[in-house]
């Protein structure tokens, strides 16, 4: 259940990093096979469904000039992962063949009061559609196996997969069938859309367990491992490579960094040893050189404080 699999190698041959991150939004698989509501690849109906190649051109002409896409991610200046992921899907939709943005962020109020936004309405040949998007990397919990959605919790443990899922599920979705959207939809000339989500991210394994996926998990889904504080230097002695930080607006696509960018081995020591006791959990990145491409991704790793979970969602 990966949407373009013909086009997995795409993403290593971009260079700017926002159409890196298109493209790992476009490309990326969802994290979860199966859900109690329906999901839909925003791209369905579109002709790059049936023709990969048109979508490939698209992508590597931004790469050489991203100044459209780059205009448009400037007219937000809020920096949270999930918005830039919308964002991302926006300008895509927007420039898709055979789909009509219809609204986006469309806000619900009753009496003054926003009860929600509609992430995206759009039309193509199959019909009116409102979409939910959303972004997620969860960590698997120790002490349990990993096959139930509640056993994921969010890096900073307030969030967990199934507590997203039902909110996507029973309030985001509904939300278009509400009265007060249904005379928003009609303003807008917009009648009767089909509700959908689409769920992508990483899923991130204890380091030292034996863990499975979700059940209701994509086979393909992208993943990580997680590890304690105190666990670091274990880890790194079986795992040698050059490792550093992503900051949380990277997060998205594989790191591709360069020559200049790359942190020896003493940086990242000096980093780790001023970093906090108690700091939020950090993505760490090993990677590798790559002759065309500097150096790449090869894994990551999110590093969390002794005491995570310190407040297990509930």
């Amino acid at each position: 259940m990966t949407p373009f699999p013909s086009l997995t190698d795409l993403p290593s041959q971009l260079r700017q990093p926002a159409v890196r991150d298109l493209a790992w939004a476009l490309l990326s698989p969802p994290l979860l096979a199966q859900t109690a509501w329906p999901q839909r690849y925003p791209l369905k109906a579109s002709s790059w469904s049936q023709q990969p190649g048109v979508l490939a051109d698209w992508l590597l002409s931004l790469d050489t000039d991203s100044q459209p896409l780059q205009q448009w991610l400037s007219q937000s200046s809020v920096r949270r992962l999930g918005l830039y992921y919308e964002r991302l899907w926006q300008f895509a939709l927007h420039a898709a063949p055979g789909i009509e943005v219809l609204a986006a962020n469309l806000p619900i109020r009753q009496h003054g009061h926003t009860l929600g936004e509609l992430d995206m309405l759009l039309r193509d040949e199959e019909g009116v559609h409102h979409l939910e998007l959303a972004i997620k990397l969860y960590l698997g919990q120790q002490q349990v196996s990993g096959d139930d959605l509640s056993d994921w919790l969010g890096p900073g443990s307030h969030d967990r997969l199934d507590l997203k899922l039902a909110h996507l599920g029973q309030h985001q979705l509904p939300l278009s069938d509400r009265p007060e959207a249904q005379q928003r939809l009609t303003e807008l000339n917009i009648q009767n859309p089909q509700s959908a989500l689409w769920l992508g991210g990483y899923l991130f394994y204890p380091w030292q367990q034996s863990y499975v996926a979700p059940q209701a998990g994509n086979p393909e889904h992208l993943r990580g491992r997680w590890l304690h504080r105190g666990d670091w230097e274990q880890f790194a002695e079986m795992h040698d490579g050059h490792w550093q930080p992503l900051e949380r607006h990277t997060w998205l696509a594989l790191a591709r960094i360069e020559e200049r960018q790359r942190w020896s081995h003493e940086q990242f020591r000096q980093w780790l040893s001023t970093l906090p006791a108690d700091a939020n959990a950090q993505l760490l990145v090993r990677l590798v050189e790559s002759p065309q491409h500097g150096w790449q991704e090869a894994e990551r790793v999110f590093l969390v404080n002794d005491h995570w979970p310190q407040q297990p969602a509930s």
